[in-house]
C-alpha cells in the first residue's frame, strides 16, 4: 500500500476476502495449506479470465490480468515440471498399489494430499493416463 500499487494491493485484498469467506463459511480457521489452496484457486480464476480476454482481444484487461497473475505467483510454490511430476506420480501409485487406471481417485487424492498445489492437476491426470 505505501508503493501505490493498487494492481497488487486490489490482488492481496481479493485473496485475502476469499480466505475470510472461506473460514467464514465453513467455520474454520484456515492452515497455510489451505490458503495457498485459495491462492492457486484464484490464479486458476486469473488464467481462465486471460484466456477470455485473449479471445476477447482486451489489451487492457490481459495485461492487468497478466500483473494479478505475476503477483499470485509470488504466494505459491514452484510448480513441478512434467518430468519431477511424473517421478513423484510413480512413487506414489506405488505407495498406493494401483493397478489401473480406476483407481484415480485414491491416486489424485494421494497426490493432493502428498504434492498439493505444486502439482497441477490437469498435467497429474495426464500422466497417470500415459503410466497406465
Amino acid at each position: 500500500m505505501k508503493e501505490k500499487n493498487i494492481n497488487r494491493k486490489n490482488v492481496v485484498q481479493s485473496v485475502r476476502a476469499a480466505v475470510l469467506q472461506v473460514e467464514k463459511d465453513k467455520k474454520i480457521e484456515m492452515d497455510d495449506a489451505k490458503v495457498l489452496e485459495v491462492i492457486s484457486k484464484e490464479h486458476k480464476k486469473r488464467i481462465d479470465a486471460l484466456t477470455d480476454f485473449e479471445k476477447a482481444g482486451r489489451e487492457d484487461l490481459i495485461l492487468q490480468a497478466k500483473e494479478e497473475l505475476s503477483v499470485l505467483e509470488e504466494y505459491l510454490p514452484k510448480k513441478l515440471n512434467e518430468q519431477e511430476l511424473t517421478e513423484e506420480l510413480k512413487k506414489i501409485i506405488e505407495e498406493v498399489g494401483a493397478t489401473s487406471i480406476k483407481d484415480m481417485g485414491n491416486i489424485m487424492k494421494a497426490v493432493k494430499e502428498k504434492l498439493g498445489v505444486s502439482a497441477d492437476g490437469k498435467m497429474v491426470n495426464e500422466i497417470i493416463k500415459k503410466i497406465f
